[in-house]
């Protein structure tokens, strides 16, 4: 078994030692090791992933089998308190569970779940929520419950208190919005803080709100990109995972360009999921680092 630890803390010396010596003192041996130190927030990040001594040198309790999560979570408590760390600590094989939104734009919702079913994404997906049905007979090909949550500026409260009773029923980890086309409250985004990302059909900053890819044609872009950011109450403003760009012409249509951006969608998002899934992504400010 192999574990996979994230931590986040003021930069100062003595931390990768610390972490490396809490795995000698456990038997335990590095798989792979990523950290970034900023020099602008003074933040030290790490990623590691690590699992049992199988050399044959080693007699500890990683050995035995006797060490568990909740052990390792514990032993390694002292050592992020004195480092004032803020750190996740999971078995390598956990897979987040995942509730994805949509509305009545298919093409990420069915990138994820065909990613999901061929195993290329490892997480559970429980449900799909969505203000529209359209996409109740997709769902269905995939065995995945579908709950319909029609929304109105007059119900919209009552329509995210829902959302967040599914989040609680289901032990959702994080959500995923896969083109839904409504505007999160800021007590919904409160609620779940860094574990919503949202696939914003544009390259960030540019072309904000409604219809970026009419905006991008009325400026005559060459380039047409997506992001996929993690939501706060900022409208498309939340820290950014991962982005990409596709080159595009002047003989394009905006309906052309829609398709053209619609496979970059589908890929950034993908992306995003897969980066959170693995525990590569942490939160820096209004900024991401990603170990990928």
């Amino acid at each position: 078994m192999s574990f996979i630890l994230t931590l986040s803390c003021p930069d100062r010396p003595g931390i990768v030692s610390a972490v490396t010596g809490f795995l000698v003192q456990h038997n335990l041996n590095i798989i792979d090791s990523s950290q970034f130190g900023d020099p602008t927030s003074h933040r030290f990040f790490m990623r590691m992933h690590f699992g049992a001594d199988t050399t044959g040198s080693s007699t500890g309790e990683a050995e035995s089998g006797e060490l568990n999560v909740e052990v390792l979570r514990a032993a390694f408590e002292p050592i992020a308190t004195a480092h004032s760390m803020s750190f996740q600590l999971l078995p390598a094989a956990h897979k987040p569970r995942v509730l994805i939104m949509v509305s009545k734009i298919g093409h990420c919702l069915n990138d994820l779940l065909f990613r999901h079913s061929t195993g290329q994404l490892a997480i559970e997906v429980p449900l799909i929520v969505s203000n529209h049905p359209d996409f109740a007979t997709l769902a269905a090909t995939y065995k995945i419950p579908f709950v319909h949550l029609p929304v109105s500026a007059d119900t919209k409260q009552q329509q995210e208190s829902r959302i967040l009773e599914l989040i609680k029923e289901h032990g959702i980890e994080l959500v995923v919005l896969a083109r839904y086309m409504q505007v999160l409250s800021p007590t919904l985004c409160d609620a779940m803080s860094g574990k919503i990302i949202n696939i914003h059909h544009s390259f960030l900053p540019s072309f904000k709100g409604a219809k970026p890819y009419h905006q991008a044609y009325d400026r005559g872009v060459k380039l047409v990109g997506a992001t996929a950011h993690f939501v706060t109450s900022d409208l498309d403003e939340g820290p950014i995972i991962e982005q990409n760009v596709v080159r595009v012409n002047h003989g394009l249509s905006p309906k052309e360009l829609t398709h053209a951006g619609s496979n970059v969608e589908s890929n950034v998002l993908a992306a995003a999921v897969k980066y959170f899934a693995e525990r590569r992504v942490l939160l820096n400010g209004h900024k991401t680092v990603v170990f990928n």
